[in-house]
């Protein structure tokens, strides 16, 4: 018989959110941060809470932090290098941040740390930006934040002012830059680029195949923008990929996710006039080709979602929103949309058949303790997943 605690950690649903962080490790989806609408106000998740989504078993647990704990705050960049959470910058209630926290989300205490540079010193305050992780170092790219009069360069290209938000000798707007943190050595740096880099932007997407990082679209001052660069992370060498078919509409505040070693999967976002939307495409950097690729969830628009590379190129969406949260921001999410890229093994598809009919085949339920004790746990996770719904019961 189900106990209590199993009842109500079948109950646990992490709340709904936009801005937030997704990392995904082990098969196990972590959700941190982000915000959410209450009563017409903006209200930022707790940040000492981090919900994690068995995609096996299907279960949500929460687990409370400690530590150094961050502000709560959205549109943090996080990223997992070997089991360990970093989010940098964000928004909180004061406004753009240029701090970097990590936690340990293997060793079961969900200790926060505030990272001090040993070396170098961080980029300037921002959120909406994005990283790539490539071999143990985070490679930082874009956002929106503000710089002082003295920090301005008025013959750089990689700061676009924001002409409706100063205050004194600060100035907010959009950036191109490039930052490396070496967590090894706890150090920052800005390393020369080459060729021509893509303008300053936030709320665009990224995501890295090899050596190679991606920037598709994003926004700068009223302009929502459809290109796609890549920056060679060995050589730090900009190009851009003109496509050679069609390609999505200029969006903001999507995603962007590799799902194999040559294709990569845009989803939702903001268009430019400023509609939530729902495709999604794939990209073939070799053949600079895209495609719009059908799917089941049309009629599900996301924007400030997260999106994660799962198992068997599966693309995990979490959250986001599916009205324009400029305006009306009541649209918050809290579900989880998985993306079958690719044909799944057919170790995957029995595992995933005999967990959602052993329920109602008796021949199957004599059967399952004869199969291997290793097949046998993975079909009891499923079967997890398959349990009914509350509304099924």
């Amino acid at each position: 018989m189900e106990s209590a605690l199993e009842r109500h950690r079948l109950e646990l649903v992490a709340r709904e959110r936009s801005g937030h962080t997704a990392v995904l490790h082990d098969n196990l989806l972590y959700v941190w941060g982000g915000y959410m609408s209450v009563s017409d106000e903006e209200v930022f998740l707790p940040s000492n809470e981090i919900w994690e989504y068995d995609l096996d078993q299907g279960i949500w647990k929460v687990f409370h932090m400690q530590g150094e704990v961050p502000p709560s705050m959205s549109g943090t960049c996080g990223c997992c290098v070997a089991g360990v959470l970093y989010v940098f910058g964000g928004c909180d209630d004061n406004g753009q941040t240029n701090q970097l926290y990590c936690v340990d989300l293997t060793d079961g205490t969900y200790t926060w740390r505030k990272i001090s540079p040993a070396l170098g010193a961080p980029p300037s305050p921002r959120d909406k930006l994005s990283c790539w992780v490539y071999e143990g170092k985070m490679t930082y790219f874009g956002g929106y934040g503000h710089k002082r009069l003295n920090d301005l360069d008025s013959g750089s290209r990689s700061f676009i002012m924001d002409e409706t938000s100063w205050v004194g000798e600060l100035f907010w707007g959009w950036n191109n830059e490039v930052h490396i943190f070496d967590p090894t050595q706890s150090s920052w740096n800005q390393p020369q680029t080459y060729g021509r880099a893509p303008a300053p932007r936030a709320a665009h997407a990224s995501a890295s195949i090899g050596s190679k990082g991606y920037v598709c679209g994003g926004r700068v001052m009223e302009t929502r923008t459809n290109d796609l660069h890549c920056l060679d992370l060995d050589s730090k060498t900009w190009t851009e990929l003109v496509p050679a078919s069609a390609a999505p509409t200029g969006r903001s505040w999507h995603t962007l996710t590799p799902v194999s070693d040559s294709c990569l999967f845009l989803f939702g976002g903001l268009s430019m006039d400023c509609n939530p939307m729902s495709d999604g495409w794939v990209f073939d950097p070799e053949t600079r080709k895209w495609r719009e690729v059908e799917h089941p969830y049309k009629k599900k628009p996301r924007l400030w979602h997260t999106a994660c590379p799962g198992k068997d190129s599966d693309v995990i969406v979490f959250g986001g929103s599916c009205d324009y949260i400029l305006l009306v921001d009541k649209g918050h999410c809290n579900d989880a949309l998985v993306f079958q890229m690719q044909p799944y093994p057919l170790s995957r598809i029995c595992e995933d058949y005999i967990a959602k009919t052993v329920g109602d085949c008796e021949f199957l339920r004599t059967q399952l303790p004869l199969l291997p004790n290793r097949l046998r746990t993975a079909v009891h996770t499923r079967m997890s997943f398959y349990r009914p719904s509350k509304k099924q019961q």
